[in-house]
């Protein structure tokens, strides 16, 4: 899938959350790396760039993570100039998996 134009945005494809399942988004969060940046997504007033979320992996490991949660329907992407930023997809992800988000970060929060 392309990167696509929207209203001067360069955006990477994005999956509708009403088709993305249980599974997938499971998947998605087993890794503890992906759950660490949907943290720091959930904490954050604004969206990231990927750069600014340290990880403990490589640089193409992390686009490789950030990659699996746009896939699973958790974040939309965007570039600023030449930084990809990040978002929580928290709206959309809450209306087709009720208080899922809540859950998990609260029980990462006791981890």
């Amino acid at each position: 899938m392309a990167t696509t134009q929207r209203g001067g945005e360069r955006v990477p494809p994005h999956p509708d959350v009403r088709t993305i399942g249980l599974q997938q988004v499971l998947e998605a969060l087993v890794d503890p790396v992906r759950r660490r940046i949907v943290s720091e997504l959930y904490a954050a007033p604004e969206p990231v760039s990927c750069g600014t979320i340290e990880l403990p992996v490589s640089k193409s490991t992390a686009t490789h993570h950030f990659h699996v949660l746009r896939e699973a329907g958790l974040i939309r992407q965007f570039y600023v100039g030449t930084s990809r930023m990040n978002a929580l997809r928290r709206d959309e992800f809450d209306e087709s998996f009720p208080g899922l988000l809540s859950a998990l970060m609260a029980s990462s929060d006791r981890a």
